[in-house]
């Protein structure tokens, strides 16, 4: 048997033990490498959805765990790479059961999008506004993700599951703060909209912005929707959602 043959048959009995006992490997050994990996993937998703994980029962939490465990091919052994893993299993591989709540896959969504809050880096191109808001080339900051869902995941808790989705989409967004701190925000429509456009471009300017905002808001009053969406980015530049993009650096 050759030596990728060996490793298969290896990660095989780690994943499933009820398959044959690697040749030449002793079964007592082989447990302890199968807790051993098992643990540790257990860990890292124990520590990116305490939220999720807070929701079940220890033995129900952990046959979740060995569902992913087993049947998910992950590449990675990185943690946050892992948690992504995880959120792709949900997403388009587990059935879900009646032990399981109606937003399991949203609530590990947003968790997970808080790891990629908390650990994303400064892009050197953001930078805090160094003139009038409707003057400089706006951005979203890489710290800041836009984010929609049907389940106010927001508060989800032991104490709070919600029994059904909004009756219309919820609009959020995360931060990473000055003090690095991931914060939730609400997004009213018109900043979600403002928000989500500025997120599909590498950088975007005021009237462009107000312009496109006027073509989907027909029916609001051009000045109030631009004196609206001006003090809107004023109040998000605040708190380092929004940056303005300097194209070489430097201004």
């Amino acid at each position: 048997m050759n030596f990728t043959r060996i490793q298969q048959s290896f990660m095989d009995y780690i994943k499933e033990p009820s398959r044959p006992l690697p040749k030449g490997t002793e079964a007592r050994r082989m447990k302890i490498y199968r807790d051993l990996f098992f643990n540790n993937i257990n860990g890292f998703v124990s520590s990116a959805f305490p939220v999720l994980k807070s929701l079940y029962a220890e033995e129900a939490w952990l046959a979740l765990i060995q569902k992913f465990f087993v049947t998910h091919d992950s590449q990675t052994p990185i943690f946050i790479e892992i948690a992504q893993e995880f959120v792709s299993f949900l997403q388009s591989e587990y059935q879900l059961t009646e032990g399981d709540p109606a937003f399991i896959i949203e609530l590990a969504h947003y968790e997970y999008m808080e790891l990629v809050v908390a650990v994303a880096k400064d892009n050197p191109l953001h930078q805090g506004m160094q003139g009038p808001i409707t003057q400089v080339a706006l951005c979203l900051s890489d710290t800041a993700k836009v984010l929609q869902y049907r389940f106010d995941v927001q508060r989800v808790s032991e104490d709070y599951r919600p029994d059904g989705p909004a009756e219309s989409p919820l609009n959020f967004c995360l931060y990473r703060d000055k003090q690095d701190e991931v914060i939730f925000l609400q997004l009213n429509p018109l900043a979600a909209q403002a928000l989500g456009y500025l997120c599909q471009y590498e950088s975007v300017n005021f009237d462009y912005l107000v312009t496109w905002l006027k073509q989907t808001y027909p029916q609001m009053d051009d000045e109030v929707l631009t004196q609206g969406c001006k003090q809107m980015l004023v109040e998000l530049a605040a708190k380092g959602v929004v940056k303005q993009y300097l194209a070489n650096g430097v201004e």
